[in-house]
């Protein structure tokens, strides 16, 4: 099942966190911070896939350092839809970070200013749909099937933020 597929069986699963209102604030806040930076909806698809692929190879190598406990904890603390620097320090190194603006700058022709500062934004919205899988009465223990699915615990290659975003979008549209 793909990231996608998860997200929506979060949404229908009353044990969850995930709810129709935020994916519809997680979508809003991503369509928004690419419109205040003029950038087409394309390109902040572009971003988001590239820096929630960088989170999740981030992701990965936490859980095998603390668990998946212990990331499911990171996603709880730094989900959210308002920018968070820490979310971002909490993930990647500096020399990290430098290079992720680099490649998304290279990649998308947005200015690595704009990289920089929207990165804040990106990160915490990322691990927010990360968090709709989340068990309501557990949320602390990784039994997060999205959160799961991201990570790609069946190593299928199936995973791409912008993908699920896209489609959340065109599904919450309607």
């Amino acid at each position: 099942m793909g990231l996608f597929d998860q997200i929506l069986t979060a949404l229908n699963d009353p044990n969850t966190v995930g709810n129709t209102d935020q994916i519809s604030s997680i979508l809003n806040t991503a369509q928004q911070f690419g419109n205040q930076l003029g950038i087409s909806p394309e390109t902040s698809q572009m971003v988001m896939s590239m820096v929630g692929n960088s989170v999740r190879s981030s992701l990965q190598e936490k859980q095998t350092e603390i668990g998946n406990d212990g990331v499911q904890n990171l996603v709880n603390q730094f989900a959210g839809i308002t920018s968070n620097p820490q979310a971002v320090e909490m993930l990647f190194s500096s020399s990290q970070q430098q290079q992720l603006i680099q490649t998304v700058s290279q990649h998308t022709g947005v200015s690595a200013e704009t990289i920089q500062s929207v990165l804040p934004m990106v990160v915490p919205l990322v691990l927010n749909l990360l968090k709709t899988g989340t068990n309501q009465q557990q949320s602390a223990s990784g039994s997060n099937s999205v959160l799961n699915s991201f990570l790609d615990a069946d190593g299928d290659g199936d995973v791409d933020i912008a993908d699920a975003m896209r489609l959340g979008g065109q599904y919450f549209k309607g």
